[in-house]
């Protein structure tokens, strides 16, 4: 009798299990995780001073109208949301600054939204640059970022005599000792080969010329300057001081001359990239994005020096008010370049650029110099 009651129970018991399902579905089912959007080119912007659309444009507005980029999406401890378009391409506005850079393009490499296995990243903004080398509204595509706020100062009146700069590489007791012995984060080296295609695709684009810019560029003697604008390459030293002047221009020239072992050349100033880069190598360094699909594009919206018989503080209170500047030519000239290689991208995502990244082993015109490898380490062992 016993054994014939724990039979039946045993039954009861296992048609109970096999109704559970039935009975609590919710419970049952295994829950998914959401869908990742995948993205094929992120642009970065750093400032947008109004809205979105509609008003005087910053560097994200022309990108969000043009290319209608009507999705948006909030980026938990970004600076600004996301915006996206059905076909691929994100734009983010970093806030200005280093920290502020940073922050956001991590915030946005870490959000479980995207998937950025394989996007490439433009960055793509406003810069100043030294007369010497590039003209206003240009477009210049770089292969290296220094980072200008890591290092000792002096104050000019203490500079010892003989010392070129009041600026002193870290761990070093004078300006320029060798050897050069980089920190991680102070420079950058993107992939010379994507940035030198990105050149030759883009280098017969035209580039908004005026008359107010040529008046603006008979205030300097310079032959690069007194040049209409024009897509080019050169080299960026990323620095949230907001420097200016001839000296100032002298020691970037140099500093980038310095931490690149010469392979850089200084064209233009910026204050956010090594923000941007430095999060996105430890992005890398995690596996999140692909340090070789990162580029670099600074456009000329103002001199980083004065102009022949002024003096370099009186040069900077015009920045104010852009009376030797070319702003909104900048701004188009970012664009104008930039919207050519991510259309390329998109146009050219399924059959080759999802899995392969294009690359010129050599700057159209001139020997290679070799494409530098992306790894931390040798980074600082340069």
């Amino acid at each position: 009798m016993r054994v014939r009651f724990r039979l039946v129970a045993w039954g009861w018991m296992a048609a109970c299990l096999c109704l559970l399902p039935w009975l609590y579905p919710a419970q049952a089912a295994t829950p998914q995780a959401p869908q990742r959007i995948p993205v094929k080119v992120v642009v970065v912007a750093m400032f947008e001073p109004g809205a979105d659309t509609g008003d005087q444009p910053g560097e994200l507005q022309t990108w969000v109208e043009k290319d209608h980029l009507q999705h948006v999406y909030p980026v938990p401890g970004a600076f600004h949301a996301a915006r996206m378009n059905d076909a691929g391409e994100l734009a983010i506005v970093t806030g200005q600054g280093t920290a502020h850079a940073a922050a956001t393009v991590m915030a946005l490499g870490l959000d479980p939204q995207f998937d950025l296995s394989h996007a490439y990243w433009l960055i793509a903004g406003i810069a100043g640059a030294s007369p010497d080398a590039a003209s206003l509204g240009s477009a210049v595509w770089a292969e290296w970022v220094v980072d200008g706020d890591l290092g000792y100062e002096i104050d000019a009146r203490e500079i010892p005599q003989g010392w070129p700069t009041g600026m002193v590489p870290l761990m070093r007791s004078k300006p320029y000792e060798k050897p050069v012995d980089a920190l991680p984060g102070q420079v950058f080296a993107v992939n010379a080969g994507l940035a030198r295609w990105a050149y030759a695709e883009t280098r017969s684009v035209a580039l908004p010329d005026s008359d107010r810019l040529r008046e603006v560029r008979s205030h300097f003697q310079e032959k690069a300057a007194e040049a209409p604008p024009k897509v080019q390459m050169g080299d960026e030293v990323s620095s949230s001081t907001y420097w200016h002047g001839a000296r100032m221009d002298a020691w970037a020239a140099a500093w980038m001359r310095y931490y690149t072992e010469d392979k850089g050349r200084f064209v233009t100033t910026a204050m956010e990239d090594s923000g941007t880069l430095e999060s996105l190598r430890q992005l890398a360094d995690s596996g999140r994005v692909d340090w070789n699909r990162i580029l670099v594009l600074r456009t000329v919206s103002n001199f980083d020096r004065q102009p022949q018989g002024m003096d370099a503080a009186t040069s900077l209170s015009y920045q104010k008010v852009s009376r030797y500047g070319a702003f909104l030519p900048a701004i188009a000239s970012a664009y104008a370049v930039g919207h050519t290689v991510v259309q390329k991208l998109i146009d050219g995502w399924g059959s080759s650029y999802r899995d392969h990244v294009p690359e010129l082993q050599s700057r159209p015109g001139t020997r290679s110099a070799g494409i530098a490898q992306p790894s931390r380490d040798a980074v600082k062992s340069r």
